[in-house]
């Protein structure tokens, strides 16, 4: 089981790199206005251009510990994460985020 945690998490960081690094969509058409944007700072994620996403937030095993449905573009959460590293999702953009 803590296996497969850990393949399914290496997937989801694979499948995501190039979207976060050229801030795309898929079909490279996209700009930058268009993307989606997620900034954490201390508890509290910022994320815009999301509407209709969820932002999925997975710990270092690859286990998924929270799915939140954004219902805006421009949507602020506090999270109730435990003290750790967690890797947090929506769309194709991708964040690690350490919280203290």
């Amino acid at each position: 089981m803590k296996r497969l945690g850990i393949i399914l998490f290496s997937m989801l960081l694979l499948a995501s790199a190039p979207s976060v690094a050229n801030g795309q969509t898929d079909d490279g058409m996209g700009t930058e206005m268009d993307a989606v944007s997620l900034n954490i700072q201390n508890n509290r994620a910022h994320i815009t251009n999301a509407d209709g996403k969820n932002l999925e937030i997975y710990n270092l095993t690859g286990v998924r510990v929270a799915s939140i449905h954004i219902d805006s573009n421009d949507k602020h959460i506090t999270l109730s994460l435990n003290r750790g590293c967690y890797i947090m999702k929506v769309g194709k953009v991708v964040r690690k985020v350490t919280i203290l």
